[in-house]
């Protein structure tokens, strides 16, 4: 990362990836070292540098070598590699796995426990794998992929994921998949899953897909266009209304002069967690 950029971003607060709310996918193209810190240095909590969808075919091999020269001369980064199934998740571990500068991986299309396995396996100890699911065959195997130790927190593909089944975008058609993620990881006893992007030609449903995925119980969403960053940061973040309202409610149920009953549990345990969520992302 140059000074300029490493500066910028140490004004930025960047939280822990289990908190991560934008996972900005940064094309890993060749020559690509400016726009890497130009996107280290955005509002995006996680830059994950993308040698997968994002990467053309015939650049693969120059464009892997640029990412790994990155991770190699300062730069610092998660990158998203290929799927187990295909000959680049060798050839992308071989050149990414032990830079200094990888942060991460995100796997693409993992429709099993063992994808994950295999690739932690390639990987330095205790690094973090977020397992992209994609298909419905993941999507029936989250539980499993989300128990797996290696597996640090679970994504949503929506692309590839309407591709495999010919749904549509509509968010009540997808609320089953979405679902599935949620209860998985938390069953798991994982962060809270990452949804899929807002295509850059559809900004002006960001609000509403955000909201849709704040809805479904996701606290992430991959990111293509780091001008939408800032707008996903805010609304999965616990706005003030909602701190001053989980305030009040703590305080009223603390003190309560109505009936107590068996719904008081959970409610401050969501009014505590909104609070708890605030705190770690510094806005108490």
């Amino acid at each position: 990362m140059s000074v300029v950029a490493a500066r910028v971003a140490e004004r930025i607060r960047k939280p822990h990836w289990s908190l991560a709310r934008t996972w900005l996918l940064q094309p890993g193209l060749p020559g690509g070292g400016e726009a890497f810190d130009a996107a280290a240095a955005g509002r995006a909590d996680i830059v994950v540098i993308d040698i997968e969808d994002g990467l053309p075919e015939p650049l693969k091999t120059a464009g892997r070598s640029a990412v790994a020269e990155y991770l190699s001369a300062g730069g610092q980064a998660w990158v998203r590699i290929n799927s187990v199934s295909t000959a680049a998740w060798s050839a992308d571990l071989d050149a990414v796995a032990q830079t200094p500068g990888l942060a991460g991986v995100m796997l693409a299309k993992v429709e099993g426990a063992d994808d994950v396995v295999a690739t932690a396996a390639r990987l330095p100890d205790g690094m973090p794998v977020v397992a992209l699911i994609e298909s419905a065959l993941g999507i029936e195997s989250a539980l499993d992929i989300a128990r797996t130790a290696a597996c640090a927190r679970i994504a949503f593909g929506v692309g590839d994921f309407r591709r495999d089944t010919g749904m549509s975008d509509d968010p009540s058609v997808l609320a089953y998949a979405r679902a599935r993620l949620v209860i998985a990881s938390r069953a798991a006893r994982r962060p809270a899953p990452i949804d899929g992007p807002t295509l850059r030609a559809a900004t002006n449903r960001l609000a509403r897909d955000t909201a849709v995925a704040k809805a479904a119980g996701m606290t992430g969403r991959l990111c293509l266009d780091p001008a939408h960053a800032e707008t996903i940061n805010s609304l999965l973040s616990p706005s003030d209304m909602e701190i001053d309202e989980a305030r009040r409610t703590l305080a009223l149920l603390d003190a309560p002069a109505g009936p107590y009953d068996g719904s008081v549990g959970p409610t401050k345990a969501r009014a505590q967690a909104v609070l708890d969520l605030a705190a770690k992302l510094g806005l108490e």
